[in-house]
């Protein structure tokens, strides 16, 4: 199953990035979406979409429709890894947007920002 699979592998980095960019691209879409539950929930969205399609390439990975090893739990930990990154920006892009606009509303209502 891990014969050969080491920690700092290509292959560890395609699954971190591929589960980054996932995560980003579907949260951003949700984040645009027309309903409210989509947008308020838009980085969970992001998440379970990186993590499903991490999920199901490992399983098609051990049923052989690739090729390599079979599934391994080194990848799933850089696919998990990816979309804690991707979180922990998100949150961080999330926080700086909604101070800049706090202080921008300070500004055009006439209150003084200290």
């Amino acid at each position: 199953m891990e014969n050969g699979d080491d920690w700092l592998a290509y292959d560890k980095l395609q699954h971190f990035l591929l589960c980054f960019f996932i995560t980003v691209i579907s949260s951003y879409l949700a984040s645009r979406a027309r309903y409210s539950l989509l947008r308020r929930r838009s980085i969970s969205v992001g998440c379970i979409l990186s993590l499903f399609v991490g999920a199901a390439k490992e399983v098609a990975d051990e049923l052989g429709f690739f090729k390599s090893a079979g599934a391994s739990a080194k990848d799933a930990a850089a696919d998990i890894l990816g979309v804690l990154v991707a979180v922990l920006a998100l949150s961080l892009c999330n926080i700086f947007r909604f101070s800049d606009r706090s202080v921008t509303l300070g500004q055009t209502r006439g209150v003084e920002m200290v």
